[in-house]
């Protein structure tokens, strides 16, 4: 073990080096001239996309400092730009259309429909310098228009997965061999493709005269023209990348961990990069030949920047095109890879905004639809009032660092101490060190850790959030409820209708007059004042964040009652359960006919309740940090579908840390956050992995050993997964089948004891865990032949 004297001077270092850091500082892949909602043109400077949050998908461009808009009733699902023209393929796919920006006449771009037919749809418009290509839908057959000369298509014999376009080349990878294939009026493509031989690719996008993909095994290679260095890839390690745009001389990706741009090839590029995007986020990108255009994380506002860019406004700026759709609307289902967060007001509409199902990186919610983006000129990332001077940051930080760093420093070295002393108040003793409040949800003897931090003042700035815009917009959806229906509904709040407890009251079934079955949750009556303050409290929290939230794995909020001193919240009725009641309960032992006896459908339970988390991190504006993840908090609908429940702790936070007092369940609280009061995203992970261990082991948070004493699921597994012992700790009544499953029950393990680490920044944001859950229910499957084992699993660390 490093001693303490050690590690307090590292810690500092390592504190310094974080802040510095800072300051100096999802994801389709989208090339200089293949398919994407926006777009650029070299010659004009001009910027064009696809607007959201209207009923019509409009395209509007941007150029000379004014925005200029095409065809403003007709719905386009993608747009591609070449060298002076952009072309955009309409919802249907039926009509593909381009635009001559070197002429606008009355503040518009006259159109020229390129191609149009009644059954035969088009998808993957690549439009390079001077040609445009685009390939049937079910066919795979490309289509080639315009160029200098008369541009060739490939013919009959080559079908194509995706398509894209370079200065006078066209590039494809084939269908039935993942291989390259080049065609065009010069000797580049040709030269790509030898270069490529017979390498199996999965993506592939062009720049002037070089293209670059990820191969079948997620690493990035590049061919073609290096004269700038643009093939020089600065990372290979596999799936390192997910969105890719390359022009005249350099390349440009899109690192999966943080959504920020990484460029290599031409200085000039790379130099402007670094000075003007260094800490954003991007959902996308694309190229021209000497700039570069992104769609920001945040608020899905587009940025250029580059040495052909900084002659338009400045070096790096904010096109005022308003919020960009990040995909096509579409009506039909999405399938597998699952809806874009939001869809709804993006589309303006019922249709759906598809999750792509190449890209690992998971798509950012935007703003609500009230939002304006950020005028010309402000970061996106900024406030109006953040200072654009970040060398001034610095020095104001390093001025404090010092203080600020002794205290931390203090603080680090007491750790170990106070850990133990932690340990031992939590696990020595029958009662927690924070009173409860409550009886928990799962039904346990031991005491959940309730304590409402939250005072009258949070009580009223969750009142105004319910006041806001974003609040009103939801609640149209919400339905208010009179105490008579509800009384109704559950037999005048029957014990037989008892169903739980959760975070302010007791939980009820109820059948409501139409007939919908749901789950009523009624804040008890408290005489004491404070304990009646705290179910106000509670109850405006799951109002005001519940009522906002949409998503598949989070459960839904009816409606509620607020009468007299009565507060009720009205759930869609989960018939399965808790997974608690499931995994713990005596009457569902070992039984072959029960559902959770399989490793793959506690995989999939543990991979829904991450997405519900990682939505809730980093979908919803603002944040969330939910605070009392457990496994009775996971409930499981009629389609064995687990969803987030209970939000009565949980806090909206625009920063990345919160001081605020611990709250959370004996046995799944977060011990940093126990000890130093300090609240990040990295509580809800702890939790999360309990749970995670919960399914391995089949065993509670809390149990008693062999000696009926209680014991921590933790310390009891991690230390046996750790030496490579999981089959030890492995829930008997679920046995390993095959080499698939025990590979993928691993990686869970591995997950697992990530998410449990005693420092939060050691453990893996919710991004990270569902993306490796996803891996791991493939390789259950059989679909996946990456192989994960628990010694050379890793997560990123933040």
């Amino acid at each position: 073990m490093i001693p303490s004297t050690t590690l307090c001077p590292l810690f500092i270092s390592i504190f310094i080096t974080f802040i510095v850091t800072i300051f100096f500082l999802s994801t389709p892949v989208n090339p200089f001239g293949s398919a994407s909602t926006f777009a650029v043109t070299d010659s004009t400077t001009t910027v064009c996309g696809i607007v959201a949050g209207e009923s019509t998908q409009r395209i509007q461009c941007f150029q000379d400092g004014g925005n200029i808009t095409v065809l403003p009733n007709v719905s386009f699902q993608a747009i591609s730009g070449g060298h002076s023209f952009f072309c955009g393929l309409r919802s249907d796919g039926l009509s593909l259309h381009c635009w001559d920006t070197e002429v606008a006449v009355n503040s518009t771009f006259l159109p020229k429909r390129l191609y149009h037919n009644l059954t035969v749809g088009l998808t993957d418009v690549a439009v390079g310098d001077d040609q445009v290509c685009a390939r049937e839908v079910n066919s795979g057959l490309v289509r080639c228009w315009r160029g200098r000369s008369s541009f060739p298509s490939p013919g009959v014999d080559f079908r194509f997965k995706t398509i894209t376009s370079g200065s006078g080349f066209t590039c494809g990878i084939l269908r039935n061999n993942s291989q390259v294939y080049c065609w065009g009026e010069n000797s580049i493509g040709d030269n790509i493709q030898r270069q490529f031989g017979i390498s199996s690719m999965s993506s592939l996008v062009a720049g002037e005269s070089h293209v670059c993909g990820l191969d079948a095994n997620g690493h990035l290679v590049c061919k073609g023209n290096n004269n700038s260095g643009q093939l020089n890839v600065p990372f290979s390690s596999a799936y390192e990348f997910s969105g890719l745009a390359l022009g005249a001389n350099f390349s440009c990706a899109i690192r999966q961990t943080n959504g920020w741009v990484t460029c290599w090839g031409d200085a000039k590029m790379v130099d402007s990069e670094t000075a003007a995007i260094s800490d954003v986020s991007f959902e996308s990108i694309v190229a021209g030949l000497d700039f570069i255009c992104g769609l920001t994380t945040r608020n899905f506002s587009l940025i250029c920047w580059g040495p052909g860019w900084s002659n338009v406004l400045n070096l790096e700026s904010v096109v005022p095109l308003g919020m960009i759709i990040p995909g096509p609307c579409v009506e039909s289902s999405c399938g597998t890879c699952g809806v874009y967060p939001n869809s709804e007001s993006l589309c303006d509409s019922s249709a759906n905004i598809c999750k792509p199902c190449q890209i690992e990186l998971p798509l950012s919610a935007p703003l609500p639809p009230s939002a304006q983006a950020p005028a010309p000129g402000q970061h996106p990332s900024s406030s109006a009032t953040k200072p654009t001077n970040k060398l001034s940051l610095i020095f104001m930080i390093v001025g404090s660092v010092g203080a600020f760093a002794g205290i931390c420093a203090a603080a680090y070295c007491l750790w170990p101490g106070m850990y133990r002393l932690w340990h031992n108040r939590v696990y020595s003793s029958e009662q927690p060190p924070i009173a409860a409040a409550n009886t928990a949800y799962n039904g346990s003897n031991l005491p959940s850790l309730r304590s409402f931090s939250i005072r009258r003042q949070g009580s009223k700035t969750l009142g105004r959030q319910r006041s806001g815009s974003s609040y009103s917009s939801r609640t149209d959806k919400t339905e208010i409820f009179s105490l008579s229906e509800l009384a109704s509904a559950t037999n005048s709040f029957s014990s037989e209708n008892k169903i739980g407890s959760g975070s302010f009251g007791s939980v009820y079934k109820g059948k409501l007059q139409d007939g919908r079955e749901v789950a009523i949750k009624r804040g008890e009556n408290c005489a004491k004042k404070n304990k009646s303050q705290e179910k106000e409290i509670a109850f405006d929290s799951e109002l005001a964040l519940l009522s906002r939230l949409h998503h598949k794995h989070l459960v839904g909020l009816v409606g509620y009652c607020e009468e007299r001193d009565e507060r009720l919240l009205v759930y869609e009725y989960m018939s399965n359960g808790a997974l608690h009641d499931h995994l713990h309960n005596k009457s569902s032992t070992v039984t072959n006919t029960n559902i959770l006896n399989s490793w793959k459908m506690r995989i999939k339970i543990a991979l829904d309740a991450a997405r519900g988390i990682e939505y809730l991190h980093n979908y919803a504006v603002p944040p969330i940090i939910h605070r009392d993840i457990k496994s009775s908090n996971i409930l499981l609908d009629a389609n064995w579908t687990a969803r987030v429940s209970d939000f009565g702790l949980s806090l909206l936070t625009d920063q990345e840390s919160v001081s605020t007092k611990a709250v959370g369940t004996f046995g799944y609280i977060d011990p940093e956050y126990f000890v130093l009061n300090v609240l990040t995203s990295k509580t809800d992970i702890y939790g999360l992995g309990v749970v995670l261990l919960e399914l391995l082991t089949g065993k509670k948070a809390v149990f008693k050993n062999k000696d009926g004493n209680a014991e921590d699921l933790v310390a009891y597994a991690e230390p046996e997964i750790s030496a490579g012992h999981l089959i030890n700790v492995l829930d008997t009544r679920v046995g390993l089948q095959d080499i698939n499953e025990a590979e993928a029950v691993e990686m869970v393990a591995a997950i697992a004891i990530q998410c449990v680490k005693i420092e939060g920044k050691e453990r893996p944001s919710a991004t990270d865990i569902a993306a490796a859950l996803e891996r791991a229910l493939a390789v259950c499957e059989g679909t996946n032949v990456v192989s994960f084992t628990t010694n050379t699993f890793s997560f990123p660390s933040d």
